[in-house]
């Protein structure tokens, strides 16, 4: 959780902090759901997910996937619904279920595709039987998962709160879900 999260903002390539609340949150899911060990911890480069994977992997060196950064919110980065409620542009966005162009910012379908190719180079390079963890955003786990997740969902069926997680293992090419969100 970032301050722009505690103000119901879209945050996606902005680069913020956890805020004490966000910081808290990692270390209470650190002390009492303790995540299974893994050979490899992969973040995206945004500083709110570095952070993060510090907290849970602490004796772990962590490898950056650029390419599993979040996506661009262009005109609507930093703001909130709030802000951008008399907004003509907001407004036939959020009307296409947010799969309109982003104005001054990443195209849906582009940022849907990045993020998939990059997950799948980086496990395309990993050997045989490893494990490994992903700390990155939500709409990237969203995105992955709609295309590779079994049970079969929508990409907003997958939708998941600040460090809320899913345990998946690969069989052929699909990643069956082990373990859900506690809610």
């Amino acid at each position: 959780m970032t301050q722009g999260n505690l103000k119901k903002q879209y945050i996606g390539i902005t680069d913020q902090p956890l805020c004490p609340d966000g910081l808290a949150q990692a270390q209470a899911l650190a002390r009492t759901r303790p995540l299974p060990p893994c050979d490899v911890v992969f973040s995206s480069p945004l500083l709110r997910c570095r952070q993060t994977a510090e907290v849970l992997f602490p004796d772990q060196a962590y490898r950056i996937a650029r390419g599993l950064a979040e996506c661009d919110f262009g005109r609507f980065e930093c703001k909130s619904p709030d802000d951008l409620a008399s907004d003509t542009e907001y407004k036939q966005w959020v009307d296409s279920d947010c799969e309109d162009p982003i104005p001054g910012g990443e195209d849906v379908t582009v940022f849907r595709e990045r993020t998939v190719e990059a997950f799948a180079r980086e496990v395309s390079a990993l050997p045989e039987n490893i494990t490994a963890a992903f700390v990155i955003h939500g709409g990237v786990i969203m995105s992955i998962l709609e295309r590779y997740a079994v049970p079969k969902r929508a990409f907003y069926e997958y939708y998941l709160g600040n460090c809320q997680y899913y345990s998946c293992r690969f069989e052929g090419e699909s990643l069956v879900i082990t373990e859900w969100p506690a809610t």
